[in-house]
């Protein structure tokens, strides 16, 4: 499965998904799938959030807390969820806040795995 089917199948199979993304640590997308009634800029909240998961990445290496694997981060509007795929990338997925974040996050752990081997 290419890494676009794999970003649509994160986003087709959960509930509440607005977009699924793979991002280089200074916000620069690889690709992206996103549904277009989003409602709001979702590349600029992404490019925000990888600005943040660069500090927690860099404080928990600093505190020797171990290598960063996952942060969720949730707002009134919307649930979101990194996972890091390799030193340079990283998976986004932004859902509704009423979404299905358990599955999300599920989905991304496993499909992980297969864009981590993709992106190799």
């Amino acid at each position: 499965m290419s890494i676009r089917d794999t970003l649509k199948d994160i986003v087709d199979n959960v509930e509440g998904a607005l977009a699924a993304m793979i991002m280089a640590y200074d916000g620069i997308p690889v690709d992206e799938i996103t549904v277009p009634q989003s409602g709001f800029d979702l590349q600029s909240l992404s490019v925000e959030y990888a600005t943040v998961l660069k500090e927690i990445k860099r404080a928990a290496e600093l505190v020797k807390a171990g290598a960063m694997e996952e942060v969720s981060i949730t707002t009134n509007q919307t649930r979101v969820a990194l996972r890091v795929l390799n030193e340079d990338l990283f998976t986004v997925l932004i859902m509704t806040r009423d979404g299905n974040f358990g599955k999300g996050r599920y989905l991304l752990r496993l499909k992980g795995y297969d864009l981590a081997r993709e992106l190799a």
